[in-house]
């Protein structure tokens, strides 16, 4: 490679390949040196993740018909990459307790291997679906709210859906704009129609008291004899007998938020099930068999 010389040339030397060992390396000026950042170590669930002395967690309460007693679950989780952008809460450990000893053993059984589910690490929201899906074949029954329960089993997974949805690791599908406006629409028609109904029906229970009145008014007898037919008469008398049916009418309101005469979805198992314009809708979940 010719290399083409400019300049006057003061000296000369001839270099040798022996020479070339001994000559300094030029050191790197420090302003030229980028450090590189240190790489975040983000630690994931797995099985061998020791359990810290502290953990955080949730205690939730099952009132079943099937048991005497309550049972009371304890889901307790641990914070992972604490304090960092990566700080994740995952369940570590279940626990539940009870006065009734008649289930002790498959209890403590279902615990341990759920605790082991959840420290394996992975996707552990499968043991909603698991458990919820599990029937007692002697009946289930409604929880407060108007949500069907299948089984004890199926209320606990309801419990670990909860506390999933708590933490993170699940979400509530959002309905979107066109169904909540159904629902709102379809739920303002049916209470209205209730209203009527009840207002019919108070107005006739209210007409019936005042006839049985006006015919009880003119009655004047004395004696044992007037005792006796003014009990007979306060006995038949259909005001009493109207009193049951205005009493039920006042009494008939919702206690879950839908109205009384819904029935059971078989989508979210919530009574809350409508029926309007010959189309069944579930004011929860949106569920419509006319689509």
């Amino acid at each position: 490679m010719a290399i083409k010389i400019s300049k006057k040339i003061k000296g000369y030397s001839v270099g040798k390949p022996e020479d070339a060992a001994h000559i300094p390396l030029a050191s790197p000026d420090p302003r030229d040196v980028i450090e590189a950042p240190a790489k975040a170590e983000v630690i994931q669930m797995h099985e061998k993740v020791e359990r810290p002395d502290t953990l955080i967690g949730a205690t939730y309460k099952i009132k079943s018909p099937l048991f005497e007693h309550a049972l009371y679950v304890t889901i307790n989780d641990i914070v992972l990459n604490a304090g960092t952008e990566h700080e994740l809460r995952r369940p570590f450990e279940i626990f539940i307790n009870s006065k009734n000893m008649d289930h002790f053993q498959w209890i403590v059984a279902l615990t341990r291997i759920m605790s082991a589910v959840f420290r394996k690490g992975g996707d552990i929201t499968f043991l909603v679906d698991e458990l919820k899906a599990v029937f007692d074949p002697r009946g289930g029954y409604f929880k407060a709210g108007g949500v069907y329960m299948p089984s004890i089993v199926a209320e606990l997974g309801a419990i670990v859906e909860q506390h999933l949805k708590m933490i993170g690791l699940l979400h509530d599908p959002e309905l979107d704009p066109e169904q909540r406006r159904l629902i709102a629409e379809k739920r303002a028609a049916y209470e209205a129609r209730v209203a009527g109904k009840d207002s019919k029906k108070k107005s006739d229970v209210s007409a019936a008291k005042r006839r049985t009145e006006s015919a009880l008014q003119p009655q004047d007898l004395s004696g044992d004899l007037a005792g006796a037919g003014g009990e007979t008469a306060r006995k038949d008398s259909p005001s009493v007998r109207a009193e049951p049916v205005q009493a039920e009418a006042e009494s008939d309101v919702s206690t879950n938020g839908y109205p009384p005469g819904a029935t059971m979805c078989n989508k979210c198992n919530t009574n809350a099930v409508i029926l309007m314009d010959g189309c069944a809708t579930c004011l929860s979940c949106g569920y419509s068999k006319c689509g």
